[in-house]
């Protein structure tokens, strides 16, 4: 024969039950997750790595990752991709703790630039170079300030001029070139 239960001992006894089943779920998905990760771990162990000019480069979700020191470089592309284009560029310093201002219609070519630049200089900001070809309110400046305008053009370049860079060449190239101008900045590429 059953015992007979009160209502409050009715309702201990649920609590428990409630608890107990609360503790197994939180077991189960704490060692799913960690069996997730130690799996994800053995997974990622087949990354992608080049080493250039001494430089490791690891690849993760389709783009080549450098880290130097504290601070973490992001790429389209590695060194070994891009064209090999002979011109003297200033180097990361220069543009250390200082606005750089940039113009360009190619918005991935401006990301390549922004992900990379933007923990290194003071500031970005869109500009013109000049009063005839700026559209919208954006500032006008010159050779004089640090500015990076990248075109599409038949030529394809990297050239300084002053405190200006030029990236030109082809819709397809400007990423390319744009990581071309970034290892060169920051000495990978001589």
């Amino acid at each position: 024969m059953r015992r007979i239960l009160s209502k409050k001992e009715q309702k201990s006894k649920e609590r428990f039950k409630q608890i107990l089943v609360g503790i197994v779920l939180i077991f189960i998905l704490t060692l799913s997750i960690l069996g997730y990760s130690l799996l994800g771990k053995e997974g990622t162990s087949q990354e992608e790595k080049i080493v250039y000019n001494g430089i490791e480069f690891i690849k993760m979700n389709d783009f080549w990752v450098l880290e130097q020191g504290d601070l973490q470089f992001i790429f389209k592309y590695n060194p070994k991709e891009v064209e090999k284009i002979d011109s003297q560029i200033n180097y990361i310093d220069s543009y250390y703790n200082k606005p750089l201002y940039i113009s360009s219609e190619n918005t991935e070519a401006i990301t390549e630039i922004y992900m990379n630049m933007n923990n290194l200089v003071l500031r970005m900001q869109n500009a013109c170079l000049s009063e005839e070809n700026c559209e919208g309110d954006l500032p006008v400046k010159s050779c004089d300030d640090n500015f990076i305008i990248i075109k599409e053009s038949n030529i394809t370049g990297i050239t300084q001029n002053q405190s200006c860079v030029f990236i030109e060449g082809p819709k397809e190239s400007l990423v390319r070139l744009s990581d071309e101008f970034l290892f060169k900045t920051l000495g990978i590429e001589g």
